[in-house]
């Protein structure tokens, strides 16, 4: 027990790290091109890959994830899913290269044209990784994949900046995308002792098929509508405005990343392993749930209120309209990383069943919003996107508390006071700081200083059990690093 805790906690820090090395080396790379390239540039790239990231996961077939889930494997199964893959990904880009045409003519762009076909090979590039990067999460070596993100995004981002301040225009944006899957590739095969045989299987692959199927169709739901808002967007607006929002949903994204990512991402392979083991299991969700609540509204409040501050200060004045954009991405931002930590329970107990019909539940809610977007347009919808989170939460609050056998308040008890806790810090931190007009840098630091030390305050005054849980868990971490020293 105390074995695979250790583990999971190393691979936790490791994950973590991973993503804070790879987000902030990408967030810096972005940074560099968002200064040198147009908005229209970000909205042009940003239509396209959302085509590519649904195209990406259909590749895959949602077998990934049963070969993580799946307690006992054999080598047929990772060669079996490695050909099936290269055979679909050379598939998919076959059909998008030729689709390319019509796609430049649904948003009205003959620019699009040689984009689609050039990215499209992005798809074969990365499926030659996917199976060794599936077994390096299953056996949890986190501190492995960690460095070679770090040479990855170093090499890409080295190369599109460097064709951005040549004039190479939105190029640099393709270059980037391309070079890090052909470097993160050939970086996983090196350090990968696992090599495909010569065998195929279709057998193995029906033995992965029931899970990973349910998988591919809730894969394929969360990919298509995670990146509808950037086709409808990139419809009927200007390539600018997709530009000024995507960025803003990028910036966005972080919070899930630094929230949640590295937790949910642990929690999977980790929670396979006891799941007949309920009580632990759920001794570890409650916990978990805890720290996480603490940690999304403690970024989620400073985002909100630094919101101006730091567009700004990141991509510069022309960036400005991302603002009103990026502050109500944040309020409807604490589900994403909820639910998917909830859907772990589901997940990692084998019941892709009740994750799928969870996935149709809310994605059916989502699809209103869509509509309210073509109808409506940006700001109607951003606000739709705050009330569907709540709704779409709680509904899955219902499904994993069924499936653990707890009730649901345990779920929604942290959750709602940590909520309230970074709604009074923001208001107290606003209060003091309306009419003070300094730098944007010097108010960047007053009011997340303020709002941070705020929000940890209640928290003490008031002994939540999340921030009991996150101190339980960061005192040792902290002794560990001293004692580095």
């Amino acid at each position: 027990m105390s074995d695979l805790k250790e583990k999971g906690t190393k691979a936790f820090l490791w994950d973590f790290l991973g993503k804070f090395v790879l987000n902030g080396m990408s967030f810096f790379v972005s940074l560099i091109l968002a200064r040198i390239l147009s908005p229209s540039d970000f909205g042009l790239v940003a239509m396209v890959m959302a085509i590519i990231f649904i195209a990406r996961f259909i590749s895959d077939g949602g077998l990934s994830s049963a070969l993580i889930q799946k307690r006992r494997l054999l080598p047929i199964h990772y060669s079996s899913v490695f050909y099936f893959n290269i055979l679909i990904s050379m598939l998919l880009t076959l059909i998008l290269f030729l689709l390319s045409p019509y796609i430049a003519n649904f948003y009205n762009d003959k620019a699009i044209l040689p984009l689609v076909q050039v990215i499209s090979f992005s798809i074969i590039i990365n499926a030659f990784s996917t199976v060794q990067i599936t077994k390096f999460q299953r056996e949890l070596h986190y501190k492995l994949l960690t460095k070679i993100s770090f040479l990855t995004v170093f090499s890409a981002g080295t190369v599109a900046t460097l064709l951005a301040l040549y004039g190479a225009g939105v190029w640099s944006l393709v270059a980037f995308e391309l070079v890090q899957g052909v470097v993160y590739s050939i970086l996983i095969w090196s350090a990968s002792d696992w090599k495909p045989s010569r065998h195929f299987s279709l057998k193995a692959l029906r033995q992965l098929w029931i899970f990973g199927f349910r998988m591919l169709l809730i894969g394929f739901l969360h990919r298509v509508f995670t990146q509808l808002d950037a086709m409808i967007i990139g419809k009927l607006f200007t390539p600018a405005i997709l530009g000024f929002y995507s960025r803003a949903k990028a910036l966005d994204q972080m919070v899930v990343n630094y929230s949640s990512g590295s937790l949910t991402a642990i929690l999977f392979p980790l929670l396979s392993k006891i799941q007949n083991d309920l009580i632990r299991f759920q001794n570890i969700i409650i916990k978990s749930l805890g720290i996480l609540s603490f940690i999304i509204f403690l970024l989620i409040g400073g985002l909100y209120l630094v919101s101006n501050e730091l567009i700004i200060l990141l991509f510069g004045g022309k960036w400005i309209q991302s603002v009103e954009y990026f502050k109500v991405l944040v309020l409807g931002s604490f589900g994403v990383p909820i639910r998917a930590f909830l859907n772990n329970i589901l997940t990692s107990r084998g019941n892709s069943k009740a994750y799928l019909r969870l996935e149709i539940y809310t994605k059916s809610i989502l699809s209103i919003n869509f509509i309210i977007l073509y109808l409506w347009g940006i700001n109607t919808f951003l606000y739709g996107l705050v009330v569907i989170s709540f709704i779409n939460t709680f509904i899955t609050v219902l499904f994993a508390s069924r499936e653990i056998k707890l009730p649901s308040l345990l779920f929604i008890r942290p959750i709602l006071i940590q909520m309230l806790l970074s709604i009074i810090a923001v208001a107290l931190t606003t209060s003091l700081t309306n009419d003070i007009e300094q730098l944007h840098i010097i108010m960047f630091l007053i009011k997340g200083s303020l709002f941070t030390c705020f929000y940890i305050l209640l928290n003490y005054l008031l002994r939540t059990t999340s921030f009991s849980y996150f101190l339980e868990q960061i005192y040792p971490i902290i002794r560990k690093l001293l004692r580095m020293d």
